[in-house]
């Protein structure tokens, strides 16, 4: 992967650069799902996390909960969620826009006073596509899509994921990426597109 490309999945589609990761562990809940599919998410969450030496934790001292999923069949469904309204701002016009979109996944994202992530919230309209992709693949490609704020036209072209020998996978650029991007030594976020140049510096070298 070149810097350009790099710089590519975190530049917007106004055209300014923001880079963001976590600053503190993530602790997610699922909602709207059967208690079987339960562990395939943890399961996505925990992959990925060790993937970026990035944390994960039962409570959150501030939120509770701070990476929320929820799964449902359509976009009225959440403003009868009980106090999202609280945690996600302006959510009716937001679901009137989705709707109108016949959208079937959205993501919001919160920040802390340095511009980090601290929390996420996942919504998943299970529409017919969606209903098609195995559980094992939807988790993985959505806590991909939330381990860092990307681009919203990152993964337009191609998924984050792959599939090799029958079985779904992360890209291995993608997940270069991710281990550059949670480098200690780099800033949990930047809005210079020159942060892709030393995210590209620390890819590991071509076979």
């Amino acid at each position: 992967m070149t810097p350009d490309e790099i710089e590519a999945l975190f530049t917007r589609s106004d055209g300014s650069f923001l880079f963001a990761r976590w600053s503190r562990p993530i602790v997610p809940v699922v909602f709207g799902v059967k208690d079987e599919t339960l562990p395939v998410i943890k399961g996505a969450f925990e992959a990925v996390c060790a993937l970026a030496g990035h944390q994960m934790a039962e409570t959150d001292l501030e939120l509770g909960s701070n990476c929320m999923m929820f799964f449902f069949r359509d976009w009225e469904e959440l403003p009868e969620v009980p106090n999202l309204d609280r945690l996600v701002p302006d959510l009716g016009p937001l679901v009137a826009r989705l709707t109108a979109a016949d959208a079937n996944q959205y993501r919001v994202f919160r920040f802390d006073e340095s511009g980090a992530i601290k929390a996420a919230f996942v919504f998943l309209r299970m529409d017919a596509q969606l209903t098609a992709v195995s559980a094992e693949t939807l988790a993985l490609g959505q806590v991909v899509q939330t381990i860092l704020l990307w681009s919203d036209t990152a993964f337009r072209a191609a998924s984050p994921l792959a599939v090799a020998d029958g079985t779904t996978v992360l890209r291995p650029d993608i997940a270069n990426v991710i281990r550059a991007a949670y480098d200690p030594v780099l800033p949990a976020t930047a809005r210079d597109a020159s942060h892709a140049l030393r995210l590209f510096a620390r890819l590991p070298a071509p076979q």
